[in-house]
């Protein structure tokens, strides 16, 4: 090798070594300064579901802790994938982040083609919340007081069983799935953009009843307006302790709730990440965020992040067979 050659490749690898050094030195500055304008929490449902509700109530109390507007906006759609798109594509900075739930973890399955992949496309911060849902009719049009009578009732009256969900592959339509599946009906799914334009509906008598997430309908159970029959997780709700279980109404084994957690693009610097996962944690288990989650009937988590990875893996394997059971696809 040339005298020439050598000095040409030591400056190659000079000039290699500082870019990244730079790069390195500009990251951390980056870092060191972030968050230097408001945070974006995308929820991927409509104003006044559960999904909007709890990011509203982390936005106010986070913006406290950055030091920054912590803003909520909704984008809405496709079972909850469109806003979920939108963030794994978008900047990975940790400014803007999703307000996911359990129904990406069945997305996955039911969707033939989705824009990201929600294990590899996004990092787990913490799940803020377990939610019970709830099998509600409306209390003045169903003249019924349980899961039997009602199951009597669908099939006496098959052209009024319809079932609202907030849409395709969300929750709500895998628990219409195994509800038919285990009391031998047959319902019609009818899928909305989320819980307002649902629970307006059964409100109205166009639905017979849904499988919503506690907190938007509790205010209209409490005022008599709908009627809560059973709760579809293992456990009776504290907001609900007088409705029994869907496995206490004679669907043995039946256990299917809704979680909320907040995720960042997978590129997101670790350490930004990890700033959020702290404050984050520290907010739930904050006296004021627990008394708040009580008032809505949700009980605050405020894992790991590894938990949380650990628990999109499992909830993702679940609903697979399930979505294969039920033989559900949506393309």
């Amino acid at each position: 090798m040339t005298f020439n050659s050598q000095l040409g490749r030591f400056t190659f690898v000079a000039l290699t070594s500082v870019a990244a050094l730079g790069a390195m030195q500009s990251q951390a500055l980056a870092q060191s300064n972030w968050p230097n304008r408001p945070v974006t929490l995308v929820v991927p449902f409509p104003p006044g579901g559960t999904t909007d509700v709890l990011a509203r109530t982390l936005a106010e109390r986070l913006s406290g802790k950055l030091g920054q507007p912590v803003i909520v906006e909704n984008r809405p759609g496709a079972g909850a994938t469109i806003g979920a798109e939108y963030v794994a594509k978008g900047p990975a900075d940790g400014h803007v982040l999703l307000i996911g739930a359990v129904h990406h973890t069945i997305a996955p399955s039911v969707y033939k083609r989705l824009g990201y992949d929600f294990q590899k496309d996004f990092q787990p911060i913490t799940t803020l919340a377990m939610v019970p849902n709830v099998l509600v009719i409306n209390a003045a049009k169903t003249p019924v007081d349980n899961v039997a009578q009602l199951v009597g009732y669908v099939q006496k009256n098959p052209n009024q069983a319809t079932y609202g969900s907030n849409g395709n592959g969300t929750a709500q339509h895998m628990i219409g799935t195994e509800f038919q599946a285990m009391t031998g009906t047959t319902l019609i799914h009818v899928p909305y953009k989320g819980s307002g334009p649902l629970a307006t509906d059964l409100l109205g008598g166009q639905i017979l009843m849904s499988f919503d997430t506690l907190t938007p309908v509790l205010p209209q159970i409490q005022a008599g307006k709908l009627k809560a029959l059973a709760v579809t997780t293992a456990e009776r709700s504290k907001a609900l302790p007088d409705v029994p279980t869907l496995a206490e109404s004679g669907l043995p084994g039946f256990n299917i709730g809704t979680w909320f957690g907040v995720l960042a693009p997978a590129a997101t610097p670790n350490e930004v990440v990890g700033r959020l996962s702290r404050d984050m944690v520290e907010i739930i288990k904050s006296p004021d965020f627990v008394k708040r989650m009580d008032e809505i009937g949700a009980q605050p988590v405020g894992n790991t992040r590894e938990e949380m990875k650990q628990q999109i893996a499992e909830e993702t394997a679940k609903f697979a067979e399930l979505v294969k059971k039920g033989k559900i696809t949506i393309d």
